[in-house]
């Protein structure tokens, strides 16, 4: 399993839309491996392939305790997201160190292929749902920051840019 880099925004590669995964095999299932690694790794709940410039429907998912549970979701799917909203602070491996309110639906039904190419379907609520819903943006190259004031969004853009050119320097 390899630790891959994970793209930070305000990267253009991270608004690209995946496209479906055709054929779970061998690669899909490697690439699977790899995310799980490098999301555990950096410390985060959730990694969309897009975030590593992968640009397939494939998320990994893990919000337990124990980070030994993982969730699998290959082309997925929301089915049903629940009417009643609620805002909550989110942060994101492709905006390390930034932190705000986001609005999303409590409750979300998703269908998806789990690591194996077998269909299964997710009743998701709380933080698992958030997640969720913030990795499928992902997918849609959507950065949870976007959801944010312009203001807000262009402070947070110079801040990721300048710490850039730090690492670089």
């Amino acid at each position: 399993m390899a630790i891959l880099p994970i793209l930070c925004f305000p990267d253009p590669r991270l608004h690209k839309v995946a496209k479906p995964v055709a054929a779970v095999d061998e690669r899909i299932q490697t690439l699977v491996a790899d995310m799980l690694a490098t999301m555990y790794d950096a410390h985060g709940i959730g990694l969309a392939a897009t975030q590593i410039d992968v640009h397939e429907r494939v998320v990994v998912i893990d919000v337990s305790e124990e980070r030994d549970q993982p969730l699998v979701l290959i082309n997925p799917e929301i089915t049903w997201a629940s009417p009643e909203k609620q805002v909550g602070d989110e942060g994101c491996l492709s905006v390390p160190g930034i932190y705000d309110g986001v609005e999303r639906s409590t409750r979300v039904h998703v269908k998806a292929l789990n690591e194996k190419g077998q269909p299964h379907t997710v009743e998701a609520e709380g933080l698992l749902a958030v997640c969720i819903q913030h990795e499928m943006d992902h997918l849609l190259g959507k950065v949870f920051v976007e959801y944010l004031s312009p203001l807000k969004r262009n402070r947070i853009k110079t801040k990721m840019l300048k710490q850039q050119r730090g690492n670089r320097e």
